[in-house]
């Protein structure tokens, strides 16, 4: 017998994308959108009436907008939401404020909406099904207030401990958001990050966690230093490597094919941090669908390295962590809660690297 389809609401004022987006839903067989709504107000009273299991909503929309809409379905249904997004800097930003507020994930709108369906339809597609089997929205929303933070001068001379790569896609934002934040800024050792993300996006994400950490938060260029206190963000649609070089550790990005149907792709990142640093290179894989990034952990771990996977408890999504955890690439399982503070015991300057030296394996 197969299971019951998901029930989906689409909230959106365009006529045109309150019929394109049922036509693409329903060709899978798994998901049956239950109704449409022009706007915030609508879409309130349709999930009372209609009981989905996951709302796609437009955020730019006249009366109730997305975000009022949003905070109501987070106060009053708990309901995951995805968030279908104008590809614009305004876009990115009320996006990122969506993120911040419990969205489960956002899908960027093309410019050229006919042309681009196809690929939008698959991502929207496997982004409901993922939200339909999450377990709901349990990270505490991030209120998006910027507090003031303490920057510390970042010392180019002052080599970092640990180069530290991290993996991560739905539900990264806030995770992410939550980690760095818990971070002193001068910890020890350098981060890269992988957030699943479209171009457009990145810089502005990057930016928002650089006013919220103690730590320098920058989107990341070809030749930047691999800097102690310093966290990168990979651009949208570019892939990052991290390079041993004479003259200083540095990024470097690239164009090559998507990997794993991704770029960036977190398994390019971890692979470059196996080949170049090895036992100095510590990967984090977190929260998100599929397995990008399993195998890369392997070469980590490989390569003397430490791995470290997100908890099943803490993930909004467990697929990323999963795959690598069942492939026994992971040494160590630990929860959201407490991975800063997994981090900082694991960059001290007096840890050498080496994943032989934590006896603690699947310990959360």
């Amino acid at each position: 017998m197969s299971s019951p389809s998901v029930r989906v609401l689409v909230v959106d004022d365009s006529a045109l994308m309150r019929k394109l987006i049922p036509q693409i839903l329903e060709t899978d067989k798994s998901i049956q959108v239950v109704g449409t709504a022009m706007d915030g107000n609508f879409g309130l009273k349709k999930i009372e009436d209609l009981k989905p299991q996951v709302v796609t909503l437009d955020l730019d929309m006249p009366g109730m907008g997305g975000l009022d809409m949003l905070k109501e379905i987070m106060r009053r249904h708990r309901l995951p939401v995805i968030v279908v997004s104008s590809h614009s800097t305004q876009g990115a930003s009320v996006t990122l404020k969506a993120l911040a507020l419990g969205a489960f994930d956002f899908v960027a709108k093309p410019t050229d909406v006919s042309a681009r369906m196809p690929e939008i339809a698959r991502e929207l597609i496997s982004k409901i099904k993922a939200a339909a089997s999450s377990k709901g929205v349990q990270l505490t929303p991030f209120s998006g207030d910027v507090r003031q933070v303490n920057k510390v001068q970042l010392d180019a001379k002052k080599q970092p401990t640990r180069i530290v790569a991290i993996g991560i896609s739905t539900g990264g934002p806030q995770a992410l958001q939550y980690l760095l934040s818990q971070l002193p800024g001068d910890f020890p050792a350098s981060i890269v990050v992988v957030q699943h993300m479209p171009e457009g996006f990145t810089d502005m994400f990057a930016r928002r966690l650089d006013e919220t950490c103690a730590m320098g938060v920058k989107e990341a260029q070809s030749g930047d230093l691999l800097l102690a206190g310093r966290v990168l963000i990979c651009p949208g649609s570019r892939h990052i490597k991290v390079k041993k070089l004479p003259l200083g550790n540095v990024v470097v990005l690239g164009d090559e094919p998507r990997v794993n149907g991704h770029r960036p792709s977190v398994d390019v990142l971890f692979k470059s941090l196996a080949e170049d640093f090895g036992e100095k290179g510590l990967a984090v894989i977190m929260t998100g669908m599929g397995d990008d990034g399993a195998q890369g952990l392997g070469m980590v771990k490989a390569a003397g390295g430490m791995t470290i996977a997100q908890s099943e408890e803490s993930c909004v999504v467990f697929g990323m962590p999963k795959a690598a955890i069942e492939r026994g690439f992971a040494t160590r399982v630990v929860a959201l809660e407490a991975l800063a503070n997994t981090l900082q015991s694991q960059c001290m300057p007096n840890r050498g690297g080496g994943a032989s030296q934590s006896s603690a394996a699947g310990q959360s």
